[in-house]
């Protein structure tokens, strides 16, 4: 496994200076970031001059003044926005025959090598209550299995069942990339023989009245990673060390396009080949995948048109007559409901971060902790700093092709977020219990189900021992009752 770190791979050029740091801040209005350059050692000065140097400042100059002292306001004519063309779960046999060409396209390109994954990680555990980065939980209903080492299973055997090795790439962030890399570390790579970690960017925090940069302390800024699509340009960073970016490297395999998805949803059919291949037909540079939203505040983005053009609308930014806007069967007229799992040809990506048609950055209000002028911590009530961030789901309006693909929710989306609730630990163990039982009931198990409906009983298939329901139907004897914990692996 390789493992990067640094200070951020999406920051930007080093400042240009005259001599010494002072001159080149001054001209930018924040020569305040050295005020206890005097009480610093030779370690605290250099951390400090680092983290600066890492800061392009014209383009920090330019996202202060659009973002900052200007209050920014974005709003859409509700009548410039439509629903956008989805390619729809197969209904039909013409349909599932569609289906399985795309998929026996998809299956060729990971035959080829050309596919690899990126999993974005950046997280903590903290709103779960555990103390660790979120990909390290343990959500296997019966094993305990994390959620990363769910995922590697899968890729695991995604290149055992193509015959080639898929290679994986992980995004962490700055603060819990040295715990990452332990954890795989630990594990051995979960079996993988082509793991990469690295550290998302970072953006330093700004005050959200005077502009100016905060410090988290005498001698290092208040940074904060970048956003979600701040993948593509850290892929895309040099490495500390000199050597060639992760894009480099992909492209020198013979990787043409990216899987890309989020660590928390264990039901990720992770370089799902109907998918790959419905995106290759399509000719396009980004695919999304799609569920029909349930309910108008569903908290998922919504992907529609803008005037025509693909669009992602957040889903508190969708005024609420349009969330609630019906069809004439009484489904949402505007469902597309965006699961952060993305198709990317690599050259797409290669234009996004070297072409000049980069993702943009969106500001944030939060409240962070920062040091005074006069030395003391501030640790504010309300929202006192911007935050800036890219979203992935900018891509799509920079496409020249895309492909927009339903997922069945039921079997593909079910993140963790919540500690209890809805996407908690208990909703989502008991959907990979029903998913597994299902696959069960195929093979002609019988599983004993609660009135409810569920599995009464928690089951677990390791993706090493099935990868989906048509692995199992080989493995399992018909007659077989499902009566206490199972677990497959």
């Amino acid at each position: 496994m390789s493992s990067e770190t640094g200070v951020s791979a999406g920051l930007g050029t080093r400042l240009e200076t005259e001599p010494g740091l002072a001159e080149g801040l001054a001209r930018h209005r924040q020569e305040h970031l050295l005020r206890w350059w005097d009480e610093l050692g030779e370690q605290g000065r250099g951390r400090l001059a680092r983290q600066i140097e890492g800061i392009d400042f014209g383009e920090l100059d330019d996202l202060i003044e659009t973002l900052v002292r200007h209050e920014v306001v974005t709003s859409i004519e509700p009548d410039h926005i439509e629903p956008i063309e989805v390619s729809r779960l197969p209904t039909t046999d013409a349909d599932r025959a569609e289906r399985g060409r795309a998929a026996a396209t998809g299956a060729d390109m990971l035959s080829a090598g050309e596919v690899a994954v990126v999993i974005v990680a950046g997280g903590q555990g903290t709103r779960l209550g555990f103390d660790g980065p979120k990909g390290a939980f343990p959500i296997g209903p019966v094993s305990d299995r994390s959620l990363f080492q769910v995922h590697a299973e899968k890729v695991q055997s995604i290149g055992r069942r193509h015959g080639h090795a898929v290679p994986l790439y992980v995004m962490t962030s700055p603060d819990n990339h040295a715990a990452t890399a332990a954890f795989w570390e630990a594990h051995e790579n979960f079996g993988l023989e082509h793991v990469r970690l690295f550290p998302q960017g970072q953006m330093p925090a700004v005050d959200r009245g005077s502009g100016r940069v905060l410090l988290a302390g005498k001698s290092c800024l208040a940074l904060s990673p970048d956003g979600h699509g701040g993948a593509l340009a850290a892929l895309a960073a040099p490495r500390p060390d000199g050597s060639p970016s992760y894009l480099d490297e992909m492209e020198r395999a013979g990787t043409t396009t990216l899987f890309y998805f989020q660590v928390d949803n264990p039901l990720t059919q992770i370089a799902d080949p109907a998918f790959l291949g419905r995106h290759r037909e399509a000719g396009a540079d980004v695919s999304f995948k799609v569920i029909e939203k349930q309910r108008p505040d569903e908290r998922v983005g919504v992907v529609v048109t803008v005037d025509g053009r693909p669009d992602v609308i957040e889903y508190s930014d969708l005024p609420p007559e349009l969330a609630e806007r019906r069809r004439p069967d009484g489904r949402l007229a505007l469902s597309a409901g965006s699961i952060a799992t993305h198709v990317f040809e690599l050259g797409f990506v290669r234009r996004l971060v070297e072409g000049g048609a980069d993702l943009p950055y969106h500001r944030a209000l939060k409240k962070v902790t920062y040091l005074a002028d006069d030395g003391n911590v501030v640790k504010p009530n309300e929202p006192n700093a911007v935050k800036f961030e890219k979203f992935i789901f900018d891509s799509l309006r920079l496409a020249r092709r895309y492909a927009i693909v339903e997922a069945d929710r039921r079997l593909e989306f079910e993140p963790l977020k919540n500690a209890t609730g809805s996407e908690s630990p208990e909703t989502v163990r008991a959907r990979l219990s029903d998913l597994y039982a299902g696959w069960l009931e195929e093979g002609g198990v019988t599983v004993v189900r609660r009135a409810d409906g569920l599995p009464a009983f928690p089951i677990e298939i390791s993706p090493l021992y099935a990868l989906d329901a048509e692995d199992l139907r080989d493995r399992v004897q018909p007659g077989l009752v499902a009566d206490r914990p199972l677990l497959l692996s």
